[in-house]
């Protein structure tokens, strides 16, 4: 399982080259909405050398690329910084998890603070309003409403005034400087109707309109804080993972006896004591010992895994009941729960494909708002006759309840709560047009060997030509296979125990075919019956060979084994020398996915380098039809992307499923790969999906997250849409006053987090391994 999910991990890790190209992620403070979103990216986008940025709202962070000399590198970092503050925001390192989370919650109570001083001033303002329902009728002297409305309005209000002063300077407009042009406007105008009525009268002032929108606006943002840190709960639990001490054992040199030193400081080749009961600090291999592992929080696999010596075992994973001693393989950024967490935050940065249409609303959102209040003014008091007081109060009502934050914020919150939900139950998503794509599947398509099989086959039956020794025969099988890593050559060499006979000489290996070399001087080869035919080798009873041949042949290919022929060559000539068949299992839960994949209407087929019988039987016993077409058999590796390609043009968008090497074309040529943990990095490399566990069981599940990831960005930005559609006429209408136009944008940003944090509690059907 450990190595299944270095495998999965290590393609995160793409050396940068020095001097060439770089990546990095930057800290982002006081961003509110979309239009902040595109404003800072554009001031990135501006710094010379920047090839990329690409913002989340979310997450507060920037992902930049870049093109320069290694050494303007730093230079390059400061003018980054320097043009996120330029832009009117707070450049932030990324902190430590530990810091990050106390920031955050230091934050959050700051934030608290400042809407309990709000709402403690506005009540006073309120009050008369709400009297009134009773009956009652209070008013508050002018001087007190000013005194309690304007810290309102200039302290906890100070914020709106800067950030909309920085979108001013760079030309462009934010939620912050809709709320204070809006709640300015009211503040004016109380003031100046006060100044105006003489001293016996009691004007009607409009101070709490201001205080209450600033306040609630403020509290919408504390909400929507609270419920955003939700949405990173997956990388928190994942960060925690790792113990902050290891036990270092002596080596003999510079240690005598065992200390306690932080993992942090662990090298490559330390030997490291792990407790019952601890959790493992680094990736590697026992050297002593046996226990059961718990990698459950990493790769959703509820049963604990036996480990014994010359094991691999995965920083993070909890040790069960035994003591054992490991050797570190890998520390920090190349360990695999650094990889996890990387790829997971790289999924969470990417922007969707829909996203795109947001930012182009964006940039355009908050100048058409203005016009539109401006207008709204000047409409009501030229063609509805009404006074100054009452046009003004409309043009604000616009000006507050059009708020870009909702728009900013649905497609990265339900991005990062289906990538989190994903992650913890084994399911890593590259990016977020993996996710998109993924959705849209209409055939998945399998490979057969380690993917839908448990890829060990054993060699189940040797039958030998008349006059040939079986032992002999296996032992030359196994000379050819020597040095391979192929499943059947295993499977040979399994067999021949620990009687392992002299190499061979000259090996020639045919993809997809079989092997040839030299064995004592005598020319052999040992391949598919395809290939054994293609050299003109006799397989047929026709052909001199026994009846009980062709029936051994009959017989294994009818109970789905896989067969080779190890045939002897001369002068062009070939002969056979032995019939081997090899025999594999269906992975538990194998049948059970290919079940629920065909209750969701989508096309199956499983692809296969094995002769037809042998793929058709193994394809019945998985619950597949070969007889309607979903099998597709004695496909060569170079032939399976056009295999792919093929059913695309006939079903529309296909997910590959595979773990081998020879399984990456077929995989980037798929509109989605999806790649097994237990596989290759190569294969790896070219998907868009990995799945940590081997487990063909969560690919249902890695398409449904798709799906409700996908769907819950459309509801959000549907009813982000909706709002700002039907909220900014009903208040140019008159219908909104600026205090319900308050709530109901501050509601809309909360509503939308909400409900991407439905997210958070997905898990897959029971039975796919969810902890």
């Amino acid at each position: 399982m450990a190595e299944g999910l270095t495998s999965a991990a290590s393609r995160l890790d793409t050396p940068v080259e020095a001097g060439a190209s770089g990546q990095c992620d930057l800290g982002i403070g006081g961003m509110t909405c979309a239009s902040c979103v595109a404003r800072v990216e554009r001031a990135l986008q501006r710094v010379p050398g920047v090839t990329h940025a690409s913002v989340n709202l979310a997450t507060e962070t920037a992902r930049l690329q870049w093109c320069t000399d290694a050494e303007h590198e730093a230079e390059l970092l400061a003018r980054l910084q320097r043009a996120v503050r330029d832009a009117g925001y707070e450049p932030r390192p990324l902190a430590s998890s530990d810091d990050d989370e106390a920031q955050a919650r230091q934050a959050l109570r700051r934030e608290g603070v400042w809407v309990l001083v709000g709402g403690v001033l506005c009540v006073p303002l309120v009050l008369p309003m709400i009297a009134m329902v009773f009956g009652v009728h209070l008013m508050v002297p002018a001087w007190w409403q000013f005194l309690l409305a304007t810290p309102v309005q200039f302290g906890l209000g100070a914020r709106f005034y800067r950030a909309g002063w920085h979108a001013l300077r760079s030309g462009s407009g934010n939620m912050e400087l809709l709320v204070a042009l809006g709640t300015t406007a009211a503040w004016g105008m109380s003031v100046w109707l006060w100044w105006h009525t003489p001293l016996e009268e009691m004007p009607h002032l409009y101070f709490e309109t201001s205080a209450v929108v600033i306040t609630l606006v403020r509290l919408g943002k504390w909400l929507e804080a609270r419920a955003k840190r939700r949405t990173k709960a997956a990388i928190r639990a994942l960060q925690t993972l790792q113990p902050a001490v290891a036990h270092l054992l002596p080596d003999g040199v510079h240690r005598e006896t065992m200390q306690d030193v932080p993992v942090a400081e662990l090298l490559i080749g330390d030997r490291v004591l792990v407790r019952a009961g601890e959790r493992i600090p680094a990736d590697g291999i026992v050297e002593q010992g046996c226990t059961q592992v718990d990698e459950s929080m990493l790769t959703g696999e509820p049963v604990p895994v036996a480990k014994a010596v010359g094991d691999t075992v995965t920083g993070g994973s909890l040790n069960g009941d035994g003591s054992i001693e490991l050797r570190v393989t890998a520390t920090g950024a190349q360990s695999v729960l650094q990889r996890i967490i990387a790829m997971v935050q790289d999924a969470q940065a990417h922007k969707a494909p829909v996203q795109r249409l947001v930012d182009r609303v964006a940039a355009v959102f908050v100048p058409m708002v203005v016009l539109v209040a401006v207008a709204t003014g000047v409409l009501w008091i030229t063609v509805g006759g009404a006074d100054g007081e009452q046009a003004v109060l409309h043009a604000v009502a616009v000006l507050v309840i059009a708020c870009p934050c909702a728009l900013g914020l649905a497609t990265p919150t339900a991005l990062m709560a289906g990538t989190g939900a994903a992650a913890r139950h084994g399911i890593l998503i590259k990016d977020a047009e993996a996710l998109e794509v993924a959705q849209r599947v209409r055939t998945v398509a399998f490979d057969k060997t380690g993917t839908l099989t448990v890829g060990h086959p054993r060699l189940v039956a040797l039958v030998p030509a008349p006059g040939v020794d079986e032992a002999a025969a296996l032992r030359t099988a196994g000379a050819l296979q020597l040095g391979s890593s192929h499943p059947l050559a295993k499977a040979v060499l399994a067999a021949l125990g620990n009687a392992l006979p002299t190499p061979a000489r000259d090996i020639q290996t045919v993809p997809g075919r079989g092997v040839q070399g030299t064995v004592e001087g005598a020319t052999l080869a040992l391949g598919s019956p395809g290939w054994m035919a293609d050299l003109g080798c006799p397989l047929q009873p026709g052909a001199g060979l026994p009846d009980a041949w062709a029936l051994a042949m009959a017989e294994q290919q009818a109970a789905g084994a896989t067969l080779a022929v190890l045939a002897w060559g001369k002068d062009g000539t070939w002969r056979p020398l032995a019939l081997l068949a090899f025999a594999d299992e269906p992975k538990p839960g194998a049948a059970q996915a290919i079940a629920e994949l065909r209750a969701r209407g989508l096309n199956l087929v499983m692809i296969s380098g094995d002769q037809r019988a042998a793929a058709e039987a193994m394809a019945r016993r998985l619950g597949l039809r070969p007889e309607v077409g979903e099998v597709e058999a004695e496909v060569l590796p170079a032939d399976k992307a056009a295999v792919v390609r093929r059913w695309q043009g006939r079903a529309g968008a296909v997910a590959m499923v595979g773990d081998g090497v020879n399984d990456a074309p077929a995989l980037a040529a798929a509109d989605v790969g999806i790649a097994m943990g237990n596989g290759t990095d190569i294969a790896m490399h070219a998907a868009g999906i990995t799945l940590l566990r081997g487990d063909p069981a969560l690919v249902p599940a890695a398409l449904e997250i798709s799906a409700r990831t996908v769907r819950k960005i459309r509801q959000n930005l549907f009813w982000a849409f909706v709002y700002n559609v039907a909220g900014i006429p009903l208040a140019a209408l008159g219908v909104l006053d600026p205090m319900f136009a308050g709530a109901a944008m501050a509601a809309s940003s909360v509503s939308v987090v909400s409900n991407a944090l439905w997210l958070t509690r997905w898990r897959p059907a029971q039975g796919v391994g969810a902890p």
